[in-house]
């Protein structure tokens, strides 16, 4: 009896590996994924390993004036900025903040919908239509202005900006998920399961989430794109963490002391064009999971 069910955990396992062999690979022939990974991986990669490489730190500030906006050189290669500090330095530790904040907000509001989603969908009723009629109320409300009101209360540090994007950002997903649990639970499997006497909670968790992950996945890597946007959008207007700086805050230090009328292109151009690339790579890789893992695209 042992041997037998060990012989059939080893098949499980075995299967499993060549599911997972089997999508990495149609993962890496879809071009919008490929696309998707390699600038997504560059800038991962910009994050870690560029602070550590990068001759000039953001604290060194210019002692005289000669330095102060100037133009890419071989020893600025893309200029410095009003205090005379390297631009390149500034952009390559922008990426840390503005990538952890991404993707930390992202797992935030992706744990709420899917819960939220799941929930909804499966018990119906009444506590259907309450959860619904939150998410739709959270829906309603203009996204921006609100973060915006929530950053302003709650402060300008990094963990409560996370914080905001994730309580904020989860009402699509709670919609998506809950259509789709709908049609899970009607599958035969889970009336069964339900017959033999399992729990709600077991159901939903041992059999509704396993089936909608794969649409929380992809839809993860979409939502990281509009995080990071959000996160530049609020750092821009002042609301960042002036200690840890993020694309966005680049972005409000080169509008604040005039870059723009001074000429400095190299300073608000590079993090600008560093958040769409990165928002680009996360669309591509969020589309091109969306099509590998959902079957009925996969037809089309």
């Amino acid at each position: 009896m042992f041997s037998a069910n060990r012989s059939e955990e080893n098949i499980k396992r075995n299967l499993r590996k060549i599911k997972t062999r089997d999508f990495f690979k149609k993962l890496w022939a879809n071009k919008m994924a490929r696309t998707g990974i390699i600038i997504v991986c560059f800038f991962i990669l910009m994050a870690i390993i560029g602070p550590i490489l990068m001759p000039f730190k953001t604290t060194d500030i210019a002692t005289t004036r000669d330095l102060v906006f100037n133009k890419p050189s071989a020893e600025h290669w893309l200029g410095t900025d009003n205090n005379g500090r390297d631009v390149l330095a500034y952009l390559v530790n922008g990426a840390k903040a503005s990538l952890m904040v991404g993707i930390i907000a992202t797992l935030i509001s992706m744990c709420v919908g899917t819960i939220i989603g799941i929930t909804a969908g499966y018990s119906g009723g009444w506590v259907d239509n309450l959860l619904m009629r939150v998410t739709d109320f959270f829906m309603v409300l203009p996204w921006l202005p609100f973060c915006m009101v929530l950053a302003a209360i709650l402060g300008t540090s990094v963990w409560n900006i996370i914080l905001v994007i994730g309580i904020t950002g989860w009402t699509g997903t709670a919609r998506v998920i809950r259509a789709q649990t709908l049609s899970v639970k009607e599958q035969q499997y889970v009336e069964r399961t339900l017959s033999l006497g399992a729990g709600k909670i077991h159901i939903m968790l041992k059999h509704i989430l396993p089936n909608v992950f794969p649409l929380v996945f992809s839809e993860s890597i979409l939502i990281i794109s509009s995080s990071i946007l959000t996160e530049t959008a609020l750092a821009f207007l002042g609301l960042g963490d002036p200690t840890n700086p993020s694309w966005g805050t680049m972005l409000n230090d080169a509008y604040s002391t005039g870059a723009m009328t001074n000429g400095a292109w190299w300073y608000f151009i590079t993090p600008g064009v560093c958040v769409i690339l990165v928002a680009l790579g996360f669309t591509l890789m969020g589309y091109a999971f969306d099509e590998i893992l959902n079957p009925k695209l996969q037809k089309k």
